[in-house]
């Protein structure tokens, strides 16, 4: 395998998938590249988005997919805003509109913000992989009181990581990719790819 479809039209994803799998020498290519339109996200889980967009990928391209689905959830929120994440300040929310709405959620309670990222991707070999490889892992941490840092994406400018006393958007990438959500996921998967003899 040399290339997969990123099931995804995000920038900041597409960036840290392609950092991530450079070492192995595989190409991630955007699904945007093949103008695959974005699916519905009709599933109740992160794990059923995450298949519903690799399926989908994988069906128009014929190229092995990936997905990721993933948010944040809040405890004191009862897990919001979940699988919403991406649009939790509406359908055509930009990541700042949701973040000053999860701020606006959280004005009253000055303690008690716990939180933690939660990824899942999915890896599809075609459209009909009967068994896709699935990895989930979290980056727990708590929500700051107002946004700082200008790196990353999302909800990254309001999540301080339980390791550091800065927000997640102050951290570099090589550090993220390390701690983060997705990174863990990521390692998850690249280990059992490997076993599988997918890449080396």
């Amino acid at each position: 395998m040399d290339k997969f479809v990123l099931a995804s039209g995000n920038k900041g994803k597409l960036k840290e998938f392609s950092e991530l799998f450079s070492a192995y020498g595989v190409e991630v290519l955007p699904q945007s590249q093949f103008d695959v339109v974005e699916v519905p996200e009709t599933g109740t889980t992160f794990v059923e988005n995450a298949i519903i967009k690799a399926r989908h990928a994988a069906e128009v391209t014929g190229l092995a997919a990936i997905a990721d689905d993933s948010g944040l959830e809040v405890d004191i929120l009862k897990g919001a805003p979940g699988i919403y994440s991406a649009r939790y300040a509406g359908e055509n929310a930009d990541e700042k509109g949701n973040y000053l709405k999860l701020l606006e959620a959280l004005k009253t309670h000055h303690e008690g913000r716990t939180a933690r990222f939660q990824c899942v991707l999915v890896y599809m070999r075609h459209a009909n992989d009967p068994t896709p490889i699935i990895a989930q892992a979290s980056w727990e941490g708590h929500i700051a009181l107002s946004a700082t840092g200008v790196n990353g994406h999302g909800y990254d400018p309001v999540f301080i990581p339980n390791e550091h006393n800065c927000s997640a958007a102050e951290i570099d990438s090589e550090e993220k990719n390390r701690l983060s959500h997705r990174g863990k996921a990521m390692e998850i998967l690249t280990a059992a790819m490997k076993q599988q003899g997918m890449i080396i």
